[in-house]
């Protein structure tokens, strides 16, 4: 679909066009696909990823403000993605599965990482993190961690068995300062990412 197919379908949409709202969910499943796609280490993940990545779909249309600037498949993905991570979310409070595509706000311009992104290279690629053996292996890593940067690691990220903090949250529930949270965590994911290689 055109940025210009796009528009006017969304605009359909507004007016009340049932067809409109079919058409964008239909046209977009490719990228459902695409994303979910990282997130399975087995194939029998794929269909039931795919569902949960389509709900985030039809989120992203009845909620996508077409009168932005922004395309419409950068917001879906956005929304697909988070839908993605509440399941794993669920999971993970059933202590089933690790994700690691939970934002990362350290930085001195607060970039957006994830904590995949800080993990990853050609050995250790995003999808393989996700299976249980890795996921293990970084539990015993940040058990290995200075109590405090272990604690700021676990509530940051939802392994605690709670949805993943802010680090504005994080400094108030440690009753520490944001800028020495970040610190703390740029610290403690620098010491993960080195005993992950060594």
């Amino acid at each position: 679909m055109t940025a210009k197919e796009e528009i006017e379908t969304f605009a359909a949409l507004r007016a009340g066009d049932s067809t409109a709202r079919e058409k964008l969910i239909r046209h977009n499943l490719r990228l459902v696909a695409h994303i979910t796609k990282k997130y399975y280490a087995q194939p029998c993940d794929q269909e039931d990823l795919i569902s949960i990545g389509t709900i985030g779909l039809m989120k992203a249309v009845d909620t996508f403000d077409s009168t932005r600037k922004a395309r419409f498949s950068t917001y879906a993905s956005r929304c697909i993605e988070n839908e993605l991570r509440m399941h794993f979310r669920r999971l993970r409070r059933g202590g089933t599965m690790v994700s690691l595509q939970e934002t990362l706000e350290a930085g001195k311009e607060d970039t957006a990482l994830t904590f995949s992104d800080v993990l990853q290279d050609s050995f250790c690629m995003e999808e393989n993190c996700e299976r249980q053996e890795e996921a293990a292996r970084l539990r015993q890593l940040i058990e290995g961690l200075p109590a405090r940067e272990r604690k700021l690691i676990l509530l940051r990220y939802g392994m605690a068995g709670q949805p993943p903090l802010t680090q504005l949250e994080t400094a108030q529930l440690l009753q520490i300062s944001r800028s020495y949270v970040s610190r703390l965590e740029t610290h403690a994911l620098e010491q993960l990412r080195k005993a992950w290689h060594s």
